[in-house]
């Protein structure tokens, strides 16, 4: 222990003369891993705040019930099943809901309309059980507010989007039918954010047309009950149009409704962390490369290698733990502000509305801690194992570059490296989430950076054949060839920012073009017609008048509606109206039988159920399970829980729904949109809100909402071009500076500062155009990674590749100057001593 204490004495001397000497070399590396560490925490806990949030929004609304009979589509099921599921052996109490999306004129989105039997929820959802207006807190609700059947209940987040107040009149309407009511109260037991209006059972069965209908059937176990035995006597009644759900199952579909945007913005986030890694080795690499004859005086006066690699990884782990520290405070603060300012939505539209508080993990904290220690650590590990390695003898004597130019560097861990990234990029999802796909990215980049030596010798070596006139480019040719090493070093840098930046920028062009080239397929129409959901839509008689409207040439209706398949996953959407494949991007397709009801599903409905053309389904479409035969697969980028496409005649020959709450309208050539809109207008039953568009607005307003979808990400890309262009500048700065003796020397032989400055800026622009040419190759391999194995693995959906020209031009042109630039401002600051003291170490 005695002799070790020597060694340790010397490290830590190294350590910190070198931070003093060189402070924003390791202030620049522990930035980025700070920058990274913050990210991914601020995103993992603004996703994980909201998601809390949303959770007791559920658990609000379910209340105590253990477990849930809903039906699998909004029509619900028969009532009948109440009593019988009541008097089932475990169960201990039973409360029946009518569950309805109601909107009202002038309102701030819908309300959830939840009919209750009071007497029965104030055992399964007390915190559903209103307080009247007038009433003190002490007493519950009054007969008159309980059973009035023009009474309403309203949530404080009601009150305000609805725009009343207690004892204010109130028109809702669902279901298609719009109700006069009474605001009697408010819900003080429901949350903020949650917009919940409650009424009697029976006055909402009666009022919104759903005698003998109910939405959902919450149950209350007998204490010590056996759950499963209760579960199956349960699923032994169930008729096809319901479903049980436990909360266990609510609180999976809960999580797979935003698991798959989470996930890829923590990984996104996670980049500039990468990022920043290679900075780190890029900053060791130089650091080692500048005392390499002080490690090797080490190692003559008996310190052993491994004490060596220890000091390299202890100021790597040192690095990374003060950026982590710091990372983390970085972190609480972003994600506090962005709870402030926009709420618990990252614009993927999943929590639109949440506004939760700040909720801090010590586990994800302690998670991206340790993740910036490991990266900074594995970033120091090949530049420590280079001066443990190194020769005494030779590195005493050799003040150059550490690598023999004439020597070609190893290909082969590159190659093993690519191939297991490849190879991973063929392994399916795990649980949903591509983590093969990432690693198969990890794989690449590490594959490429660990080429740069090769490929800048394969590069660099026809430079030192090249014959110039000019001093100073000829003299930056000679010595990027003379210095392999070096160079190398300065590429990884600039390869791994470039291929990140690259990769992130091609997925997202590719992703918004192929939405933008699917828009223009199925917005085909010239104009659109949509009545509000809770309004009922167009009975036959107003659509047959809405057809023969003058400059209408065809009439198109539609409507839509969702079926829960499973109860730990998202609803799927269906869509109703006359099948038209021009009007559908169809990827694969099969001939329906005669006599089969053809249904054509969509790429994510397809990877999520496992769905193939010409396969037999069954669908709960008309409250018993009925046969469909998969008819083709079609693209869609508007439903990412699965969809599919059912013929309007058969859905009407299955549920004898005629209503319709859409239409596409083909106009007659040479008609105005306008004059036809205000003739439709004219047209329409009293009462009914309608809004039309133009396909030109649809298109131009989900693109807008994809903008806003990626802005994150697009704030994610831009840190990541940053942290790239902060990390060439550091790295080609910091070798600069190191080559003041060898510019001592030149300017002794007699070449002045001007051909220096010139030669620094070639080499920078000459470094940095490999550099950029390499990231980019490597870039686009790897958004094919990102594009055909993450995007389908997450969001089930696939596109083609579209490459942003204008961005990759544009970054090129600004690394390059970055790498040029720099060298040549540090190259000014290097010359600023004078030419004698610059050499005096060799005296």
């Amino acid at each position: 222990m005695a002799a070790d204490r020597p060694q340790t004495l010397a490290a830590r001397w190294m350590i910190l003369g070198e931070w003093r000497a060189h402070p924003m070399r390791a202030v620049t590396a522990a930035v980025a891993i700070a920058v990274g560490v913050a990210l991914g925490l601020a995103v993992h806990l603004v996703n994980a705040s909201a998601l809390n949030e949303f959770s007791q929004a559920v658990s609000t609304v379910n209340g105590d019930a253990e477990l849930q009979v809903r039906g699998v589509s909004p029509v619900g099921f028969d009532e009948g099943l109440y009593p019988t599921l009541a008097r089932l052996p475990g169960v201990a109490a039973a409360s029946p809901v009518v569950e309805l999306e109601a909107r009202a004129k002038g309102a701030d989105g819908p309300v959830t309309l939840i009919g209750l039997d009071v007497l029965r929820a104030a055992y399964v959802t007390p915190s559903l059980l209103g307080r009247p207006a007038g009433a003190d807190a002490a007493h519950g609700p009054t007969s008159e507010a309980a059973f009035d059947d023009n009474a309403v209940l309203l949530s404080q987040a009601a009150l305000e989007a609805l725009r009343v107040k207690p004892d204010d009149r109130l028109d809702l309407t669902a279901a298609g039918r719009a109700v006069p009511l009474r605001v009697a109260g408010t819900l003080p037991g429901v949350p903020e954010g949650q917009q919940i209006a409650v009424m009697d059972i029976a006055a909402a069965q009666w009022r919104f047309g759903q005698i003998g209908k109910l939405q959902r059937i919450d149950l209350r176990l007998d204490q010590g009950a056996d759950a499963g035995r209760v579960r199956a006597a349960i699923a032994r009644v169930l008729p096809a149009d319901a479903q049980l759900v436990s909360r266990e199952s609510e609180a999976r579909r809960s999580d797979a409704l935003s698991r798959a945007y989470r996930v890829n913005l923590d990984m996104l986030a996670l980049m500039a962390l990468l990022t920043g890694g290679f900075l780190v080795y890029s900053a060791q690499s130089l650091a080692v490369a500048r005392r390499r004859a002080q490690f090797a005086l080490l190692r003559v006066l008996g310190v052993r290698r491994r004490a060596l690699l220890g000091q390299v990884l202890a100021e790597g782990g040192v690095v990374g733990l003060v950026g982590g520290v710091v990372g983390l405070g970085l972190g609480l603060a972003l994600a506090s502000g962005v709870l402030a300012l926009l709420g618990g939505d990252l614009g993927g539209g999943y929590f639109g509305g949440v506004e939760p508080e700040l909720v801090f993990a010590p586990g994800a904290a302690l998670v991206f801690l340790v993740l910036g220690l490991l990266t900074a650590m594995g970033g120091s590990l090949i530049p420590a194992r280079e001066a443990a390695r190194a020769q005494p003898a030779v590195a005493l004597k050799n003040v150059g570059d550490a690598v023999d130019p004439r020597v070609a560097p190893r290909i082969w861990p590159s190659v093993l490296l690519l191939a297991a990234g490849a190879a991973a990029a063929f392994a399916p999802a795990v649980w949903g989430i591509p983590l093969f796909g990432y690693g198969a990215m990890a794989l690449l980049l590490a594959g490429g950076v660990a080429a740069m030596p090769w490929i800048a010798r394969t590069l660099l070596t026809p430079l030192q054949r090249v014959r110039v006139a000019g001093a100073a480019v000829d003299l930056a040719f000679k010595r990027l060839w003379g210095a392999p090493s070096q160079a190398a070093v300065a590429l990884c840098g600039i390869v791994a920012s470039t291929s990140l930046m690259v990769a992130m920028a091609v997925m997202v062009s590719s992703f918004r073009g192929s939405v933008d080239d699917w828009l223009g397929q199925v917005l085909a129409d010239d104009l659109y017609v949509r009545a509000e959901a809770s309004g009922g839509g167009f009975d036959p008689a107003t659509q047959a008048a809405l057809a023969r409207t003058p400059g209408v040439a065809r009439m198109v209706f539609q409507t839509s509606t969702s079926l829960r398949l499973s109860a730990d996953q998202p609803p799927l959407a269906v869509l109703i109206r006359p099948f038209d494949a021009r009007r559908m991007p169809m990827i694969a397709s099969a001939t329906a039988p005669a006599g089969a009801t053809p249904v054509w599903v969509s790429e994510p409905a397809a990877w999520l159920y496992g769905w193939k053309p010409g396969q037999s389904i069954t669908l709960p479409i008309s409250g018993r399970a009925a046969p469909f035969f998969v008819a083709g697969i079609w693209r869609d980028y508007s439903n990412q829980h699965g969809a599919v496409a059912l013929d309007s005649a058969d859905y009407t020959r299955l549920t004898g729904d005629t209503f319709r709450a859409g239409a596409a309208v083909e106009l007659t050539p040479g008609a105005k949109p306008q004059a036809v809109i205000a003739a439709l207008r004219a047209r329409m039953p009293p009462g009914l809100d309608v809004d039309f568009a133009e396909p030109k607005t649809l298109r131009a307003f989900a693109l807008r909402l994809f903008d806003r979808s990626f802005a994150v990400t697009y704030g994610l890309e831009a840190i990541a071009i940053l942290v790239g262009l902060a990390g060439v500048a550091a790295t080609v700065s910091a070798q600069t500076l190191a080559r003041t003796k060898e510019f001592g020397m030149l300017r002794h032989l007699g070449v002045t500062r001007s051909q220096i400055v010139a030669m620094l800026a070639t080499e920078g622009a000459v470094l940095g155009a490999v550099g950029v040419l390499a990231g980019i190759g490597l870039g686009l391999v790897m958004s094919q990674v990102l594009i055909h194995v993450v995007n389908p693995q997450s969001f089930h959906w696939t596109m083609e590749t579209k490459l942003p020209w204008a961005l990759l031009a544009s970054v090129a042109a600004a690394l390059v100057a970055a790498a040029a630039g720099t060298a040549l401002l540090a190259g000014r600051r290097a010359l600023s001593a004078d030419a004698v003291r610059a050499v005096r170490e060799d005296w």
